[in-house]
């Protein structure tokens, strides 16, 4: 058994010993979380409309900037093809193991929650400060439910805080051209004016 096999085994016993609402309310949160790192890369749009310039481009570039980094990570993820630890240590999970040859390394729900997070952080500071957190939460949470292995999380937001890093700081040199955009039809989208 490896460290991380250990690991695993650790947190889903430890699932396995938290009350029911806990567990339940980690489950949720895997499941629908990333519905928050939307509503927050709007929330980012919507704030940088008044300011304009690089900080707009980049939140307008988020939604792409996240797809992908997912597409990066499903890449991996099917290069790779490693079984769920569910399906190969055979432990007592908080959600159902998902079948066979649905790849566990590395996790897309943690590329997602950390291309997001790293989105919003760049461009918009006090949301930021939700998002992170946020996708060290969902992370943790597919452990915890028992269909990712600790390195499969880490891995997953090492990719999407990566590709998001490359590929927001690019978007940031639109600043200029979606300026250009508010004397456009497009000037509802690009200003709060």
């Amino acid at each position: 058994m490896h460290f991380d096999d250990r690991w695993y085994s650790w947190v889903t016993e430890l699932a396995q010993d938290t009350p029911g609402p806990v567990d339940t309310a980690v489950r949720l949160w895997s499941d629908y979380g990333l519905g928050l790192f939307a509503v927050l890369m709007v929330l980012a749009w919507w704030r940088a409309r008044r300011v304009g310039g690089a900080r707009l481009a980049m939140a307008l570039a988020a939604p792409l900037v996240v797809v992908a980094a997912f597409a990066v990570n499903d890449l991996f993820k099917s290069a790779v093809q490693e079984q769920r630890p569910c399906q190969t240590l055979h432990v007592l999970t908080v959600e159902a193991c998902p079948p066979l040859g649905d790849w566990s390394f590395p996790s897309n729900h943690a590329a997602i929650a950390a291309a997001a997070a790293v989105t919003v952080l760049l461009g918009d500071r006090l949301l930021g400060a939700i998002a992170v957190p946020a996708a060290l939460l969902m992370a943790a949470s597919r452990v915890w439910i028992g269909a990712h292995y600790p390195h499969d999380v880490l891995v997953g937001l090492a990719v999407g805080a990566a590709v998001a890093l490359v590929l927001t700081l690019l978007a940031r040199r639109a600043g200029p051209l979606v300026d250009r955009l508010g004397e456009t039809r497009l000037r509802a989208l690009v200003t709060a004016r």
